[in-house]
């Protein structure tokens, strides 16, 4: 989930670490108080909450599932600024197409990840000509090159 960008966590008048930091300290010192709130959210997405806590059990209550995903989109947010100031003050350490797509093979257990090489060598194909590729697209190209030809 990227929401926030470095800059714009910048343009709110607190550093990235401060704004971390007080998130951070809401989440983990929550206790037990709560706040009435007053949402409006879509019915749909209010219907969709009833019925998985009813029949999935996937929560004790729709409002238990919300701040659940709250807490979990929040936690996400923190993550991707720390990442984000990381990169803007160490922008060597940023992870290459290449790197992307070899933990992408690891994470899935795909058999190029025994071949770094070659996942280096089709990333740097695939990025010259479509700047925006992704990870699974270094994959498949590599596969595709590994294919043998008809």
């Amino acid at each position: 989930m990227r929401c926030c960008t470095t800059a714009m966590w910048y343009s709110l008048g607190m550093e990235v670490p401060a704004v971390i930091e007080r998130i951070s300290e809401l989440l983990d010192g929550g206790g037990l108080e709560t706040s009435n709130t007053s949402m409006r959210i879509p019915t749909a997405l209010r219907d969709a909450a009833a019925l998985a806590v009813r029949e999935l059990g996937v929560a004790p209550s729709a409002t238990a599932l919300t701040t659940a995903a709250l807490r979990a989109a929040l936690e996400a947010v923190v993550m991707q600024a720390v990442l984000d100031d990381h990169y803007e003050h160490h922008p060597r350490a940023r992870p290459d197409l290449g790197d992307l797509a070899i933990a992408a093979a690891e994470l899935d257990g795909h058999p190029l990840a025994a071949e770094p090489g070659r996942l280096r060598q089709a990333a740097a194909e695939i990025a010259r000509n479509h700047p925006g590729a992704s990870p699974d697209d270094v994959l498949l190209w590599a596969e595709a090159r590994a294919l043998p030809a008809a």
